[in-house]
């Protein structure tokens, strides 16, 4: 098993001593359905080159929102074929 760091015991004593509590969105939980039943239906395999680059841009941020970066990348073009991806207004 993995070591976890003190801020991720933190977060799994706070999870088990049973202080965390649904939000209750059902707007939220509907849209995570929506993503999870996108990245679960699965049925062709494509074989697609990045650069090294973007690659590792795409996997570092897929470790910060806890996620296989497949599923990010499946995720990212979901998003932008359903017309849900928009641009940051940085």
């Amino acid at each position: 098993m993995n070591k976890l760091n003190q801020e991720e015991k933190d977060l799994l004593d706070s999870f088990e001593n049973e202080e965390w509590q649904s939000v209750g969105d059902a707007t939220r939980l509907q849209q995570i359905q929506s993503y999870a039943k996108a990245t679960l239906a699965k049925d062709k395999k494509i074989t697609l080159r990045l650069s090294s680059l973007d690659l590792e841009a795409i996997q570092t941020r897929a470790i910060e929102e806890g996620i296989p970066y497949q599923t990010l990348i499946s995720s990212i073009l979901h998003k932008f074929v359903t017309g849900r991806l928009v641009e940051s207004q940085d």
